[in-house]
């Protein structure tokens, strides 16, 4: 979805918590701190039982790279079916046919061991799981998706239809596409990297359909009670009026259409017509409980009801805040106890709601399938209570699984952190944005180090990124319009903290996203169609992955990226300590530290490292860069100069043709630097 809407939808289901304001956490659940805007009145009931199978076998190959949080990772973002389109056609509305479409096969070992050069531990499929599309797949057995409630034409990734399968788009053989995503798995893992795909709790296709069949699994919506607005154990909320002493239900309509957010973009189909049959109507994704939502919501989906009453109160068992310092074997422990209580309890007494149990299967079926990790679409708009049940269970399986979460609001960080035992949440708010304005010269760069202090205690959890899907490309024209503009956002989101470094497919070679491919507008690579990406296209080379097509500016910048992120591997003290430079040299007024520099230090027993960014797009920057006495001592330097040694960029000299070098006097140490336009500098302290 486009991020915008998305943001603006989910502000609304957001409430701060005083105990998290006086850092007490406690089991608040998003129930209460998020959605009780939404919320009506409810009641409690029935349903089929279902019966839980906790057993999983991998048959894939083993993964290989550990989830030690002592180590830096870089997580590559794909979106797989845009991966390895070599059709340049770019028609807006296309079709596959027109445009092209990557596929599985597509990532081959040519493919993979390019991804593998940028640093990369993690590859993150994006759009793998069966969403709805408008395309003919009726001769495999799949439905048709009703083009009035799909966006774009390849349709959202995060309106999944079939959380069985994978989408048919990407398999060279429709019959045999589950299989074919393992042999991508396998491969990945074959080249040293491991497999991350997008779980999205808080919502499901409007017309959600799976034919998977084991014994104990049912499928969303197929055992509800859709004769009232709420039961614990349905999966879905209801648009029935049931407060009076006879229920009334609406029938679905889908959103006004006008010119802007025709179907197809107006295009004649069989199919759309205006209408869409679904009585009664469910609540919409993003929490709209009309029955015709508005053309700005999330009309495609449709919400989960994960045990929290129309009226915002919990129906489920509360999280012990105690829980919150134990690790997730101890929470997998506490709803193991919950469980086997509910075994013998009629099924509309159990205490577990029944979305949660489906979804911890979903979740256990694709561990088994051999996927190393999970990341959550828009998490903090279901409970925390359900993150501690479903991340513990999945580290019971796999404890060094890699889940990671969307998460904006930094009130509730730490809730889904200890609480809900998420591995990594977005910093989008604080640090993507505060890069992102100072970029854009709205934002001093001392901005940097308030957003980091506000994530302290929390910093090795909080992934860093400067592009993904949902945000815009760097190069394009609403951003920096210049791709080398933000290497020294790069340089500092990389290396300020352990967490990891995320990148977006393209990012490396500037990417621009400037084509009108259908549903939403230019800037963003379009997640809704087919179309191409024209900078990642010339590096690919019709598969050589050698940049074969691509500008000398653009393999210039993926060089960059590659030492930077491969750096951020080897330099052993980007897992130890952090010091902010920037206020100690904005104190004493060091000539020529301005609002476009920024200075810190990563270290530990083994390295010391001195790193500096010049913002300015423009304009080099020359001054004597000033570090505390307090901090020098903590490296217990006994010699008066120490030379520094340029990591990120080829051996740099200052004017007078010395190494630079670091001066040590009684009460602070001393670099002189020149920094040109976008320069940066991850300077190690040479004690040999």
């Amino acid at each position: 979805m486009i991020f915008k809407t998305k943001r603006a939808n989910a502000c609304r289901f957001k409430k701060s918590v005083e105990k998290i304001k006086q850092r007490k956490l406690k089991s608040a659940l998003i129930a209460t701190l998020v959605l009780p805007a939404i919320f009506a009145t409810g009641c409690t009931g029935s349903s089929k039982n279902i019966e839980v199978n906790n057993a999983v076998k991998t048959d894939t190959a083993q993964s290989p790279v550990s989830t030690n949080k002592q180590e830096k990772f870089v997580v590559y973002q794909v979106f797989t079916r845009l991966f390895g389109n070599k059709n340049t056609n770019n028609q807006p509305w296309g079709t596959q046919q027109q445009n092209g479409v990557g596929k599985f096969s597509d990532f081959d070992h040519t493919a993979l061991q390019s991804i593998k050069a940028l640093g990369t531990t993690h590859i993150w499929y994006t759009g793998v799981p069966h969403h709805a599309l408008v395309a003919d797949y009726k001769a495999y057995g799949i439905s048709d998706d009703d083009p009035d409630v799909v966006k774009g034409r390849a349709g959202s990734p995060y309106a999944v239809k079939d959380y069985y399968n994978v989408n048919p788009d990407l398999a060279d053989n429709v019959e045999n596409r589950l299989q074919e995503f393992k042999d991508l798995i396998k491969r990945t893992h074959e080249n040293g990297m491991k497999v991350v795909i997008d779980i999205v709790p808080n919502h499901v296709a409007r017309a959600y359909q799976s034919d998977y069949t084991q014994h104990g699994v049912s499928h969303f919506g197929e055992n509800d009670d859709t004769s009232t607005s709420y039961k614990r154990h349905n999966n879905f909320y209801y648009v029935v009026d049931d407060t009076g002493s006879e229920r009334t239900a609406k029938a679905f309509k889908v959103p006004q259409q006008t010119h802007e957010n025709a179907p197809l973009g107006g295009e004649v189909h069989p199919l759309s017509d205006g209408k869409f049959a679904e009585f009664p109507a469910k609540w919409t994704g993003n929490g709209s409980r009309a029955a015709q939502p508005d053309a700005n919501d999330w009309y495609e989906t449709v919400k989960i009801n994960y045990g929290v009453k129309p009226d915002g109160s919990d129906d489920f068992p509360a999280l012990p805040s105690s829980l919150a310092s134990k690790n997730a074997n101890n929470h997998y422990q506490h709803w193991l106890k919950i469980e086997s209580q509910d075994e013998a309890l009629p099924f509309e007494n159990k205490r577990i709601p029944n979305s949660w149990v489906k979804f911890k299967q979903i979740t256990q079926f694709w561990l088994a399938q051999g996927v190393d990790g999970f990341r959550y679409d828009m998490a903090e708009m279901v409970p925390v209570a359900f993150w501690s049940y479903l991340n513990s269970n999945i580290k019971h399986t796999n404890p060094e699984a890699f889940l990671l979460a969307e998460v904006y609001n930094p009130a509730l960080y730490r809730d889904y952190i200890l609480l809900g035992k998420m591995d990594y949440l977005y910093d989008k708010v604080d640090m993507y944005d505060t890069l992102k304005a100072i970029i854009q010269g709205q934002k001093s760069t001392a901005a940097i180090a308030e957003k980091q202090a506000l994530v302290s205690d929390i910093s090795s959890n909080m992934l860093h990124f400067l592009e993904n899907h949902d945000e815009q490309r760097i190069a394009s024209a609403d951003f920096a319009d210049d791709a080398f503009a933000a290497l020294p956002a790069m340089v500092v989101s990389t290396t300020i903290s352990s967490a990891p470094t995320l990148i977006y497919f393209g990012q490396e070679v500037g990417e621009k996203a400037a084509e009108k491919a259908g549903f939403g507008s230019p800037t963003r690579t379009s997640i809704f169609d087919y179309i191409g990406v024209p900078a990642h296209q010339r590096y690919m080379s019709n598969g050589k992955f050698d940049g074969g097509q691509s500008t000398e500016k653009e393999l210039e910048l993926r060089r960059y990226y590659t030492k930077l992120l491969n750096l951020s591997h080897s330099a052993s003290a980007l897992t130890g300590e952090y010091s902010e430079l920037d206020s100690f040299n904005r104190a004493n007024k060091v000539a020529g530290y301005d609002e476009q520099t920024f200075a810190f230090s990563r270290y530990n027993a083994e390295q010391q490292l001195i790193i500096v960014s010049n913002f300015s797009q423009q304009h080099s920057k020359t001054f004597t860069l000033q570090l505390p006495y307090s901090l020098i001592s903590k490296w217990n330097i006994n010699a008066k100069n120490i030379a520094l040694v340029d990591l990120l960029n080829e051996p740099i000299k200052s004017f007078n043709d010395q190494e630079l070098t670091l001066t040590i006097n009684s009460d602070k140490a001393t670099v002189a630097l020149t920094l040109a336009p976008n320069e940066s500098k991850v300077l190690m302290l040479n004690h040999h």
